[in-house]
């Protein structure tokens, strides 16, 4: 059973949540600030971590960062804060989605089940015994295990996000293939196209470069095709 955690200083939007996703099939826990939720994360695994960003003692975006350190799990976050600013500091902290208050039970249930699915690919199909002569690409001392989704960039471990792994994946396996944001977002997000969405994109390539290249100004993996898109060289 897939394992959400929601953190927010509000209990009735927790209770709100709570139901909705039980009624899905999912195991709930509740946390009800920034602390408490890295406590659980620390003693638990989870599929999914719902985020508010407005939360007493470190916010959503500083949680984000910390739960970064110990956990690839998918993170949304929940916000009445609804600027292009907003969104871009949220994915830039380590966040996989973004949902406004209010939000439609109906939205909030499709983000989960995305993210989840997504992660859950993410781990290992239900871990895999021991796959004999896993598929792989290597580049220029990039490792793409697609077998057991793990990244190596000169023999050491790239640790992604299950959203960075999908771009790189995408990117990798259709090379020198050129993707505009508005096909890499409705690929990877599985969501229509939409304005903002640009710099949901924006920020994802900048994460991957920063962790990628060695130079991630002048990259040598993810190129920009300006006017375009973007590429894997």
């Amino acid at each position: 059973m897939p394992q959400i955690l929601i953190a927010d200083d509000n209990p009735e939007i927790r209770e709100i949540i709570k139901i909705l996703l039980s009624q899905e099939g999912y195991a709930v826990t509740e946390a009800k600030d920034g602390t408490a939720a890295l406590e659980q994360i620390r003693t638990q695994e989870f599929d999914l971590i719902i985020l508010d960003i407005m939360m007493p003692g470190p916010n959503g975006h500083e949680t984000c960062q910390s739960i970064r350190g110990i956990s690839n799990a998918p993170i949304l976050f929940l916000s009445a804060r609804t600027t292009d600013n907003d969104k871009i500091l949220g994915f830039s902290s380590g966040g996989d989605d973004y949902l406004e208050k209010p939000f439609s039970y109906p939205e909030l249930i499709g983000r989960a089940k995305a993210l989840i699915r997504r992660y859950q690919v993410y781990r290992g199909k239900e871990q895999q015994a021991a796959a004999p002569a896993a598929k792989q690409l290597s580049i220029r001392g990039l490792t793409i295990d697609l077998e057991r989704e793990e990244v190596f960039l000169q023999g050491k471990r790239v640790e992604l996000t299950n959203t960075e792994y999908e771009m790189l994946r995408l990117f990798a396996t259709n090379r020198r293939q050129i993707f505009s944001a508005q096909r890499l977002y409705e690929a990877i997000w599985d969501d229509p196209w939409y304005y903002g969405a640009n710099n949901t994109v924006m920020v994802h390539i900048r994460n991957l470069r920063q962790k990628l290249e060695p130079d991630p100004k002048n990259p040598v993996y993810i190129k920009t095709a300006w006017g375009k898109g973007y590429h894997f060289d």
